[in-house]
């Protein structure tokens, strides 16, 4: 088993930052690629970004390209979403998840684990 713990959420106006953290623990060598995901009230859960477990290996949703950028320091177990000029359109319960393999997917029933989630709420 894979726990995963996120953090930094809040609220933010918007044109703001926030750097959201995920930490791994347990199994982490079950934890290869990592992936973030949100889900806004009454709409389903979406791919954000993906990192695959070397560096250089990134995918980005269209809607937040060129804004949201993924990392992961591999010697902590950890992930991280820095997302910069936030819209109120990113307002949504954020999860991180990770897979066994080092593909890189964008679909959330891909991945095996998953964290408790962390909001952020972007306010106009």
């Amino acid at each position: 088993q894979v726990q995963l713990v996120e953090s930094g959420g809040g609220l933010v106006q918007a044109g703001g930052s926030l750097r959201l953290s995920c930490a791994a623990s347990g199994r982490t060598g079950s934890s290869k690629a990592m992936g973030w995901f949100r889900q806004a009230p009454g709409k389903e859960r979406e791919f954000v970004a993906a990192i695959g477990w070397s560096v250089g290996i990134t995918k980005y949703a269209d809607s937040v390209k060129g804004r949201f950028t993924i990392s992961r320091d591999n010697a902590k177990n950890t992930v991280y979403l820095q997302m910069n000029s936030l819209k109120p359109e990113d307002t949504a319960v954020y999860y991180c998840a990770t897979r066994p393999t080092m593909v890189v997917l964008i679909t959330a029933s891909e991945y095996d684990y998953w964290g408790q989630g962390t909001q952020v709420t972007v306010s106009s």
